[in-house]
């Protein structure tokens, strides 16, 4: 038996649309760690420093480069999105909770990009705004998901 909470059109739509984006932030991260893993520099066409953000010691968290971290984030939020678009209510709450995490440490690295680093880097730049859109989509939703519960209990 599947524990599902019944998909309606109007809480599915936020999170296929933020499935579909979080697919551009996996492809972003995996880049990242495919450039950090071959040693190969990045071009940075649009601001310059991302070799500064990028070879900061901030970019590594021990040995692992941080942008697998985000690799693995934004496919366990693909993954979770896909599940609650499909009705899967347990998907709901840890995407909040992961998401929260997300948007958190976007906050910290955008911290640190501004104030210690004093460079940008596209790349994390368009992982942070991402990032922000995922939070957006899963407040959206979840905000839709409890007026359309209140709104049935009575």
């Amino acid at each position: 038996m599947h524990n599902l909470a019944g998909p309606d059109k109007k809480s599915i739509w936020p999170y296929a649309l933020a499935a579909i984006i979080s697919l551009v932030g996996l492809g972003d991260a995996l880049y990242l760690t495919i450039q950090d893993l071959t040693g190969e520099s990045l071009r940075c066409t649009l601001i310059s420093g991302c070799s500064e953000v990028l070879g900061s010691k901030y970019a590594h968290f021990g040995p692992v480069p941080l942008a697998s971290i985000g690799a693995v984030a934004y496919f366990v939020f693909f993954s979770l999105a896909i599940l609650a678009a499909f009705g899967y209510a347990f998907a709901r709450p840890l995407l909040l909770v992961l998401v929260s995490v997300m948007f958190l440490t976007t906050l910290w690295l955008l911290y640190l990009q501004a104030f210690v680093i004093r460079h940008f880097c596209q790349y994390c730049l368009l992982s942070a705004a991402v990032t922000v859109t995922l939070t957006a989509l899963v407040l959206i939703s979840s905000r839709t998901k409890n007026k359309a519960s209140q709104g049935s209990g009575g």
